[in-house]
């Protein structure tokens, strides 16, 4: 068990953790030219590298917070990282495109570090630091992307494209060792139950749905493979739905998403993952457009990844900042002035992209503006729910991100191809605009902070943490 000391080290067990992950989830991007040569298969077969992983982090990210809130996040969190640092492994060995993909589905498993690391800081930092330290857990998703860009040029080049996978592994093999050693131990809650029906109808449906929107490109919108899916979702989703209304421990409790501290932050969290993965495809696309297109540039891969980079380390400063700000003014709105950069770094580059000091200088509003939107949605989820239920509710949140961050290269692929040239890239970068601008009445509407709240376990009253949002409504 952790004593003072080591509780000192949980911040840095959530970076490594989740730097690690999303280094995991990023490193594939680059080198799927390589990976397709190295597996002998198509572009398609290729991309589901990719694919694999985010469907089953999607699935089993809110079913991994239940676990954790039901056994406690320390024994949950070393079989995740254990199972994540295996499947990225057996990727980085594979010899073949279903052993690469199973590599990666496992590797998705270590999504589950996001909703455990929540609970965890909850459990053991201080409130004073509390928001710091969700604040620089969610800004490592940022550095993540920007490191793997920034290495996988010399490794693929100088080791080949199988190094680049191993690259995660020197992140989670230091938190697993980590979390071994400084993560509190807890005991299960007695009676608890999994509620295994809800586990298997919400991936049945999810997986259906996010399958359906990933090959819409490819397969058309309306044919028969996708509209098949999408029915598919639609009948397994009102099936679960029926089955989480009945049960007695839901997977997802629907009264908890209905608090409006709770639903607001979700639906800003969907806006910000699309924001986020949009501009991700848009600007080094725009960067390496030949020149004699009449608006791209001509660059480098390397280029663009060195353009993606100032907008990372401004995320990850964002989310460090966030922390102090939301003791000043509170998360809420963090979360508005986070929005309102965004939308105005993405709405300077939609009229005015001529010049790459233009892309630097709108990259850089959008990096520190998601810096500050995702750390303030990942405080707000933590202080609108009762500590039992932290777990299932920053897995639902960070489910919903990476919904919205599958949606945003899907949808700006599609606005290039329907409007062609350089209409395109603006029509982008302003429906990533737009999009920010309908998270600031979300902001608006998110509970202002109280002075006390009820403690969630049934009775009484307790003072506000200063991280705390009241939870609005909802069954406490």
């Amino acid at each position: 068990m952790a004593g003072r000391e080591g509780r000192g080290l949980v911040p840095l067990l959530a970076f490594l953790g989740v730097m690690a992950y999303s280094l995991s989830m990023a490193v594939v991007t680059p080198a799927l030219p390589q990976i397709q040569d190295g597996l002998d298969t198509t572009p398609t077969g290729a991309a589901w590298a990719l694919t694999a992983m985010t469907l089953s982090a999607a699935v089993a990210t809110p079913v991994i917070g239940r676990l954790g809130d039901l056994y406690g996040p320390r024994r949950v969190l070393l079989v995740v990282l254990a199972i994540a640092t295996a499947g990225t492994v057996v990727a980085a060995l594979a010899w073949t495109v279903p052993v690469m993909l199973a590599g990666r589905a496992l590797s998705g498993i270590g999504s589950g570090v996001f909703p455990l690391a929540y609970t965890i800081i909850r459990d053991v930092i201080p409130p004073a630091r509390r928001a710091s330290a969700v604040g620089l857990m969610s800004s490592m998703l940022g550095l993540g992307g920007a490191v793997s860009w920034c290495i996988a040029g010399p490794i693929i080049d100088l080791l080949g494209w199988r190094w680049l996978l191993w690259v995660p592994v020197a992140g989670l093999l230091p938190g697993l060792a980590l979390a071994w050693w400084i993560v509190p131990r807890s005991g299960r809650r007695e009676g608890a139950r999994v509620d295994w029906w809800g586990a298997v109808l919400f991936a049945a449906w999810l997986v259906a749905a996010l399958t359906a929107v990933g090959e819409g490109t490819n397969w058309g919108w309306t044919s028969p493979g996708v509209l098949g899916l999408l029915a598919v979702s639609l009948v397994t989703a009102c099936a679960w739905l029926w089955v989480e209304g009945r049960v007695r421990e839901p997977l997802i409790d629907l009264k908890l998403m209905r608090i409006r501290g709770v639903w607001t932050a979700n639906a800003a969290s969907l806006l910000a993952g699309y924001s986020l993965m949009a501009g991700g495809l848009l600007f080094p696309l725009l960067v390496q457009l030949p020149a004699d297109t009449g608006h791209g540039f001509g660059g480098t891969a390397t280029q663009a990844a060195l353009l993606q980079l100032p907008a990372s380390i401004g995320m990850t400063v964002a989310g460090l900042t966030a922390g102090m700000l939301d003791r000043r003014i509170g998360s809420r709105m963090v979360l508005f002035a986070g929005a309102l950069m965004t939308a105005l770094g993405y709405g300077y580059v939609a009229v005015q992209h001529d010049a790459m000091w233009q892309l630097y200088a709108g990259s850089m509003a959008r990096g520190i503006g998601l810096g500050l939107a995702y750390a303030a949605v990942a405080n707000l989820v933590v202080a609108a729910v009762p500590a039992s239920e932290t777990g299932v509710a920053t897995g639902v949140n960070t489910l919903i991100r990476t919904v919205g961050a599958s949606l945003g290269p899907q949808i700006s692929a599609v606005i290039l191809v329907m409007v062609p040239g350089d209409g395109g890239y603006s029509a982008g970068f302003a429906v990533s605009a737009a999009v920010m601008v309908v998270v600031i009445p979300l902001a608006l509407l998110i509970p202002r902070r109280g002075r006390r709240r009820r403690d969630g376990r049934g009775g009484g009253v307790r003072a506000l943490e200063p991280v705390s949002v009241p939870a609005a409504g909802g069954r406490h």
